[in-house]
């Protein structure tokens, strides 16, 4: 179909339905084929389409169908794909949302969006075996530092961002106010799990290695310690524990 077509060239022209098809593009008998790139142009641009539907339902449902296909219209040819890889098209629609003019009426929609991506990279991080409970129930494991597995991440919202997203999916309206979010798979299925602002302090801290018994302390009052740690050992978060003595 092409005849010494430059990359950038045929991306430019396949990204933007304004632009003609490049010189080079030819069909089977040698000649221009303007009409066959337009077929596969349409292809990229639906292909791309589902995949950001299918993977922001709750952004979609928040504004509606034709705000949402506006939107990742202009997000899809301002971003083209840098991985052949659908599933993990979309990682910067939270930060194209933020400067997105026809949604500041929405300030949250962009926590929500990322909420929604950083599940969708939870499912496909890769695997690790979680630490056993016999593990866990060493007395000396507040002194322990502690490595999360790949899928596990904290969000930050100054919106109640994690009810917000269950709410545009069918659950019910979101009562909280702003809420850290801690994503964990504990099986197959990624979780969000919502926590009062301020618990991603300890998170943070338990990333740079900090003691357990040391991260703890930088809970906000709010915090249910208890809550925040079982989520950590359901959700199989944590990977390894090591302390300085071993």
């Amino acid at each position: 179909m092409t005849n010494t077509v430059s990359q950038s060239d045929f991306i430019t022209a396949a990204m933007n339905p304004d632009q003609p098809a490049p010189n080079g593009i030819v069909g089977p008998d040698g000649a221009p084929a303007p009409k066959r790139f337009s077929v596969y142009r349409n292809n990229i641009i639906v292909s791309l389409k589902d995949a950001m539907s299918d993977g922001f339902p709750a952004v979609k449902s928040l504004v509606g169908d034709a705000f949402f296909a506006a939107m990742t219209d202009v997000f899809i040819r301002k971003n083209p794909p840098q991985s052949p890889i659908l599933a993990t098209y979309g990682d910067s629609f939270a930060a194209f949302i933020q400067d997105f003019p026809p949604a500041a009426s929405l300030p949250y929609l962009s926590d929500v969006a990322a909420l929604e991506y950083a599940l969708r990279r939870a499912y496909h991080a890769a695997d690790a075996q979680p630490v056993s409970a016999q593990e866990l129930e060493n007395p000396n494991v507040f002194s322990a530092k502690i490595t999360f597995a790949p899928a596990v991440a904290m969000l930050t919202s100054a919106f109640p961002v994690s009810d917000i997203r269950t709410a545009a999916i069918g659950g019910p309206k979101p009562t909280s106010t702003a809420q850290d979010v801690l994503i964990t798979r504990p099986d197959l299925d990624p979780i969000a799990t919502a926590f009062p602002s301020g618990t991603s302090a300890i998170f943070i801290a338990l990333q740079n290695g900090i003691p357990l018994g040391e991260a703890v302390q930088a809970a906000p009052e709010t915090l249910d310690l208890t809550a925040f740690i079982g989520a950590l050992v359901s959700g199989n978060a944590i990977t390894k524990l090591e302390y300085d003595n071993v």
